[in-house]
């Protein structure tokens, strides 16, 4: 792999990522074969936000792998909790690893731990933003399940804006030839306009409808995701969206015969319990996926990493991002460094949020 951190899986190429399905694969076949692969060597799992699966998934994967995990799942246990900045966490902790896998609900977090991290990071997840491991459980599912990346319609259901997932998942699927999506959501809950903004550019077609039983005779691929309480500023606002998509064995019928459902989970009331014994059910193997495929990447990054941080001298600009979300809102000494998108408009290298000059 030519990148030394996994913040989005756009640093990776189309054949990266084939590479590592195919090893995914391979490790699942063999797991003998790997289970000394990373003897010797350390993961640190940060996670500043509750996880079950991404967490236990990097653990039980870096244990299968022959190597030792250190880390914390509740920064109240760390010296967060006396107000140590990140930089300074990443900094130590990058001493410690050999790779560090970071989650934390602010956005951009993941970028600003591999600008001082000696080890390389990978993003378990930051905020609403991107979720590219959950991704790679994602493909790695559907090669195995669908035999192909291409030429499917897929349906995305519930939380498309604070869905990290959900994000993570359009912009790598955009990359494989004949792909379109139809979201399925509330108007307040409609994916980011930086996530149509890839969509167009790509040229994969898309489509916007607020009803599950309309799309659902369409799709090769139901991608369901819960509508996240822990995202709203209020538990009104949560309570006005919960509930609206809920997929049951009466819209199954609806649906293609081949069609495969996938949900990142935690699940809450999104779909029901009868449809888990509906043969084209597969998000809890595709739980197991995401193991291999967290193991082959871990390989991956391992394989030709440096112990070098990155450069500390940046381009800035004078602009504060307008992401209340953002990593640096909280963090005020990271550098203000964003891409031109031309006119007047910048875009935040930390969240993709949108500002102006």
């Amino acid at each position: 792999m030519k990148t030394k951190h996994v913040i989005d899986l756009e640093s990776l190429s189309v054949s990266e990522l084939m590479e590592i399905i195919e090893l995914a694969n391979e490790i699942r076949e063999r797991p003998q074969d790997y289970a000394e692969v990373c003897r010797g060597k350390i993961l640190a799992t940060l996670f500043y936000e509750p996880s079950t699966r991404t967490q236990m998934s990097f653990k039980t994967a870096m244990l299968r792998l022959g190597g030792s995990i250190i880390g914390f799942d509740n920064p109240q246990n760390s010296s967060v909790a006396k107000g140590e900045s990140l930089k300074d966490t990443i900094t130590v902790v990058g001493g410690y690893a050999d790779i560090i896998a970071i989650r934390h609900s602010l956005e951009g977090t993941a970028k600003a731990a591999s600008l001082y991290s000696a080890a390389p990071v990978i993003n378990a997840g930051d905020g609403g933003h991107l979720h590219p491991t959950q991704t790679l459980t994602d493909i790695v599912t559907l090669y195995n399940e669908k035999q192909t990346l291409d030429n499917m319609c897929i349906g995305l259901c519930g939380d498309l804006k604070n869905g990290r997932t959900v994000h993570s998942l359009i912009k790598t699927m955009s990359h494989f030839k004949g792909n379109s999506f139809v979201l399925i959501s509330t108007p307040e809950l409609s994916v980011p306009q930086y996530i149509k903004d890839i969509m167009n550019a790509s040229g994969c077609r898309y489509s916007e409808v607020r009803s599950l039983a309309e799309a659902i005779p369409m799709l090769d691929v139901l991608y369901m995701t819960r509508i996240q309480r822990e995202r709203f500023k209020s538990p009104e606002e949560y309570e006005q969206q919960k509930g609206v998509f809920v997929l049951d064995t009466e819209k199954m019928k609806l649906a293609k015969r081949d069609m495969k459902i996938l949900h990142p989970l935690p699940r809450v009331d999104e779909i029901t319990e009868e449809v888990d014994y509906d043969d084209r059910a597969k998000y809890f193997i595709q739980t197991v996926y995401g193991m291999y495929a967290r193991m082959a990447l871990i390989i991956k990054m391992l394989e030709n990493a440096d112990r070098k941080p990155m450069p500390r001298r940046f381009d800035t600009h004078n602009v504060r991002c307008s992401n209340p979300n953002c990593i640096t809102h909280t963090e005020p000494y990271l550098p203000k460094i964003f891409r031109a998108l031309g006119g007047d408009m910048l875009l935040c290298k930390y969240c993709e949020g949108r500002n102006l000059i």
